[in-house]
């Protein structure tokens, strides 16, 4: 009973979504992950049985988010190599399925080198494999720890630079326990200010084309019993006007090594609001988010998504071309970046596991990423 007076004064936290497991039933280990395309009105998983199956989850963005897809990418390569397919092959496969999330090609390739490794030193196939399958389980657990700690630097940072508390936070697309191993990165930080009292409000951009805040992240509060409120991208200048806006928290799929930040469509726009409205911009990412190989924003490859994506409302019973509504003229051409860059003088900060950068410069970053990898090492 004393055990159970104990759990009901602790945090009242909803069940952990199941967003991605490793299985093993009698006909084979699978990779099975919540599909987030469903969401919210569904809660349904897909069981990937091969690489191929989880590439085109990726590409139709029922597994995404930058952290989670690195974690998938490792999985995907243990998936290849426990069930006899062409690793190197997969891991190509996998490691381009989405060009401009980094994460993605990293866990790949960490899986992909530990498998490389032990065939290299023992010759054994069933050595290999499980050698892969302990990378992308440690991938897995890291992404959770630095989810966590991502949180405190970032709530820390909030009250340093909101001092009078009661944060209105501004978020956009999805940042939070589906984009992750743990609770997320942006969404982790406001979630964390919930939990201590100091959240207010949170504004969720509804994130166009794909509607990520309204389906993803408004689910994700809902849940959290957060208070949030959702508007459209276009309507968030409104409520900078208004003096509404405090903070605003975005993730990141890539980090430049000048510090420019490619994040979903939208975010740009954002952090010239924010500049102008003198609105604190920090971005939320692991250190896996930075490549240092890419010099500049410009030199960022931004994926182009598919035309009826904006075209059309996806609608099951009725079939467009993309299997929607169409909202625009036959033949209508589409401008549908998946992500556009900030500039790192718009970036007040970037939070990271290992600590918070700011202001935003190459050598800051540099010198992150070096005490990223000691810290790694040791």
């Amino acid at each position: 009973m004393a055990d159970q007076d104990a759990r009901s004064g602790e945090d009242k936290r909803p069940t952990e979504i199941p967003v991605l497991r490793w299985e093993e039933p009698p006909e084979g280990p699978v990779l099975v992950l919540l599909d987030q395309t469903r969401l919210p009105t569904e809660e349904v998983e897909l069981v990937c049985t091969d690489p191929a199956g989880l590439v085109e989850a990726i590409r139709s963005l029922a597994v995404r988010g930058a952290p989670l897809l690195g974690v998938a990418g490792a999985y995907g390569v243990a998936l290849a190599a426990v069930r006899g397919f062409e690793v190197e092959e997969a891991a190509a496969a996998l490691a381009g399925a989405r060009p401009t999330a980094v994460n993605l090609a990293v866990g790949v390739r960490r899986a992909q080198a530990a498998h490389q490794e032990a065939l290299a030193r023992t010759g054994d196939a069933g050595q290999a494999a499980s050698a892969a399958l302990a990378a992308a389980r440690a991938v897995h657990e890291e992404d959770a720890r630095a989810s966590a700690r991502m949180a405190a630097h970032g709530l820390a940072l909030l009250d340093e630079l909101l001092p009078a508390g009661g944060h209105r936070v501004l978020t956009h697309c999805n940042s939070g326990s589906l984009v992750s191993g743990g609770e997320g990165t942006a969404f982790a930080v406001a979630l964390a200010a919930h939990r201590e009292g100091r959240l207010r409000r949170l504004w969720v951009d509804e994130t166009r084309p794909l509607l990520q805040g309204a389906r993803l992240t408004a689910y994700e509060a809902a849940r959290n019993d957060m208070a949030y409120t959702l508007l459209t991208d276009n309507a968030a200048g409104s409520l900078f006007a208004a003096g509404e806006v405090d903070a605003v928290l975005v993730g990141a799929d890539r980090i430049a090594a000048d510090g420019s930040v490619a994040n979903k469509v939208g975010s740009y726009p954002l952090a010239v609001l924010a500049r102008y409205h003198h609105v604190p911009f920090i971005v939320v990412a692991p250190v896996t988010t930075v490549d240092p190989h890419t010099p500049d924003g410009a030199s960022i490859e931004v994926e182009q998504r598919p035309g009826y994506e904006v075209t059309e409302v996806t609608a099951p019973q009725v079939a467009g071309a993309g299997g929607g509504i169409p909202v625009a003229p036959l033949g209508t051409q589409a401008y549908n970046p998946a992500f556009d860059v900030t500039p790192p003088e718009l970036v007040t900060a970037i939070v990271t596991e290992e600590g918070v950068v700011s202001p935003v410069t190459s050598e800051a970053l540099a010198e992150l990423c070096a005490r990223s990898r000691q810290v790694t090492i040791s």
